[in-house]
């Protein structure tokens, strides 16, 4: 076979299917590798996103390994634990402003209240719903990059003052600050950095501890960025008033523990479970990228990828 497809959504499947042709042999699943339970690939390229967890024994019996993502921290982590060179592939930018839209929506949401809005709508009242307005807020977006600039960009389009903490200020539309001074001027944080050795933990319990009472946290970029108990205890003390993620700390053992509750529980999905039940938590499935537009675009990356890999044995867009 030349290609498995780990952790492939519905709507991704069936596109991938539909532009893969007959001349490509694969197959998919939406489990991971752990999940699956496979003990040697069943392909000579393997294809993931986040979740999966690679065998490092697999190193020698893949020809590839290409993530269906524009992050590429897990592929790195992976290199570090194999004795030889794998070429290891990722995708071009394809989830832009789909992620940045996640992350305003997300704002938005707890701005208005929205869970607590759904809790309360079969008594139909309205006690503790008042929400406010987006307009005149200040919001502090960590990482401008790609995505970092759309969110801010839309979050100016709405009327709110944006700031930026990043170590390269490439973005002249981009107000920047330092990163104490910016927490606690912010009303909103939005972190959208990638994820390096140095930013691992960034935002530490006595950071976000800085900013003003009811400052709202919300991450579309990597759960490693903030441990889940602080966010926790933080929302428990009543020092964040909200918070929104898309990304979790541990995400591949806890994706799998939140899909199979009889199985033994990660902390971190054990902190998010007590997360899940505050109606100031909205949780995504790591979802931001997911558009029609978007996935689309995916989907014709990846082909190009492969068919590009089965011609030179190599990718286009790669670390090794």
């Amino acid at each position: 076979m030349d290609v498995f497809f780990y952790e492939a959504f519905a709507e991704e499947e069936k596109i991938l299917r539909e532009m893969m042709g007959n001349t490509i042999t694969c197959d998919y699943t939406p489990q991971t590798i752990q999940e699956a339970g496979h003990v040697s690939p069943p392909a000579s390229i393997i294809s993931i996103r986040t979740q999966s967890v690679i065998p490092s024994a697999w190193a020698g019996k893949m020809e590839g390994l290409l993530s269906r993502t524009t992050g590429y921290d897990h592929l790195a982590a992976y290199l570090t634990t194999i004795p030889n060179a794998l070429p290891c592939g990722y995708l071009t930018e394809y989830a832009t402003r789909a992620v940045a839209e996640q992350a305003i929506m997300m704002m938005m949401a707890l701005f208005r209240k929205l869970p607590r809005q759904m809790l309360q709508f079969p008594d139909f009242t309205r006690d503790n719903l008042t929400g406010v307005e987006c307009a005149g807020k200040n919001v502090l977006v960590v990482g401008i990059g790609r995505i970092g600039s759309e969110i801010a960009s839309i979050a100016r389009a709405i009327g709110m003052n944006v700031k930026g903490v990043d170590l390269v200020e490439r973005y002249i539309s981009t107000s920047y600050i330092d990163k104490i001074e910016g927490i606690r001027w912010a009303d909103v944080v939005i972190c959208a950095m990638n994820l390096t050795k140095e930013n691992t933990e960034y935002f530490t319990y006595d950071l976000l501890r800085q900013g003003k009472k009811g400052v709202m946290f919300i991450n579309i970029a990597r759960g490693e960025h903030a441990r889940t108990a602080d966010l926790l205890r933080l929302l428990q003390e009543g020092h964040l008033g909200a918070v929104g993620l898309d990304v979790f700390e541990n995400e591949p053992a806890v994706a799998v523990s939140l899909r199979n509750p009889a199985n033994p529980q990660t902390p971190e999905a054990a902190v998010i479970r007590k997360m899940l039940r505050r109606p100031d938590v909205i949780c995504t499935p790591h979802n931001a990228f997911n558009t029609a537009e978007a996935v689309a675009r995916k989907a014709r990356f990846t082909v190009e990828q492969i068919q590009y890999f089965l011609k030179h044995k190599d990718f286009t867009t790669k670390l090794v």
